[in-house]
């Protein structure tokens, strides 16, 4: 029996009088989603711009983004009798210690991208979205789906866009008038044949606040960031060593970059998530770059299990942090410490403290 057959009785009233779409967008908000959008797997008008970045060579390092091209922009290649695709957002903006826009000025500390500072989202949504399958199917019978959460060749800002989630950005970003950006999407893609929602207009007019504030021009054009250029990419994907033309530009960024969305007018309407995981967890929103440089491996293992910072392993959390070290005030206790550490480090992070110690040693 329901826990509260009076409110039950209500709920199954309500959904009667609701179309099924509007009764499976009643069910994700109920399971904590913000929002639920229902569009088709039509997205031939993006053929053209995505294979263009992909022959520019704007996804860098990401080579699986090259592959599997035909079942990203055909949702039915990839899940066989796919009819319709339920988007979900939910937020992930949190309250912290020190106010972002901030943070970035103070060089000794470390700047995390927001949506790192807690759990990794991936799990939570995972869950949730099959949980949300679950309950389609308790009350409609069943359906074949399958769910994704920035997983699999799935173009899951198109197709947000395409259920009137938010419109993409200059910065390519998903945006809500009354959300901002602040958000993570998911997507169930189903054969059950639904009502969909129409997107919306774009609202940016003619702000480029967010392609003048890139640090690095990542954002070669309105709506069109060349992955190579930009922080995010070179900080958690890329693998290698950064080139030097944008370590200076990479300031105490760690992990991440959120420029383009702090300064979007849009975020000042951005709501805080109520989600525990996405608390911060070890101080990440305010923490000493010099203490993340300490972590040992068993250590940054053990901090980072279940963030998505674990996943780019601590050679690469040490080769952010160096360069982070060396766009440092001038300080010759980060000198004395890179050089004293300088023979136990591999050949790759040595490579980088030599750049850091030159930039500190021409700083001061």
């Amino acid at each position: 029996m329901h826990p509260n057959p009076a409110e039950y009785c209500a709920r199954i009233a309500l959904e009667n009088h609701l179309s099924k779409s509007e009764t499976i967008k009643q069910i994700g908000r109920e399971l904590g989603f913000q929002q639920v959008g229902i569009t088709d797997v039509r997205l031939d008008p993006h053929d053209r711009y995505y294979r263009r970045w992909i022959e520019q060579n704007y996804h860098g390092e990401m080579t699986y983004m090259a592959r599997n091209i035909d079942k990203r922009l055909h949702p039915s290649q990839l899940v066989p009798e796919t009819l319709s695709v339920i988007c979900v957002r939910l937020d992930y903006l949190v309250e912290e210690q020190r106010d972002p826009m901030t943070l970035l000025d103070h060089d000794s500390l470390a700047y995390v991208s927001r949506y790192a500072l807690g759990r990794d989202y991936h799990k939570l949504m995972r869950k949730r979205l099959q949980h949300f399958a679950e309950r389609i199917i308790e009350r409609y019978g069943a359906m074949g789906y399958r769910v994704f959460t920035d997983s699999a060749p799935v173009l899951e800002k198109v197709l947000a866009a395409r259920a009137g989630i938010g419109w993409q950005g200059k910065h390519s970003n998903l945006l809500h008038r009354q959300h901002g950006s602040w958000f993570f999407l998911g997507e169930i893609y189903t054969d059950m044949a639904l009502e969909y929602d129409v997107p919306i207009e774009n609202h940016c007019g003619r702000c480029t606040a967010c392609i003048d504030i890139c640090p690095t021009a990542a954002i070669v054009e309105p709506y069109r960031v060349d992955a190579r250029r930009c922080i995010s990419y070179l900080t958690i994907e890329h693998r290698s060593a950064i080139p030097e033309e944008f370590r200076t530009a990479i300031g105490n960024r760690i992990y991440g970059c959120d420029d383009c969305q702090l300064v979007c007018p849009w975020n000042r309407f951005a709501r805080y998530s109520q989600e525990p995981d996405f608390q911060p967890r070890h101080g990440l929103d305010s923490i000493s770059l010099m203490e993340c440089y300490r972590w040992s491996e068993d250590e940054f293992l053990r901090k980072m299990e279940g963030s998505a910072i674990r996943r780019i392993g601590h050679q690469c959390w040490l080769r952010n942090v160096v360069i982070a070290l060396g766009n440092a005030a001038p300080d010759p206790h980060i000198v004395a410490t890179l050089k004293q550490d300088y023979a136990g480090h591999s050949g790759f992070i040595r490579h980088h403290i030599d750049w850091a110690i030159r930039q500190q040693e021409k700083q001061a």
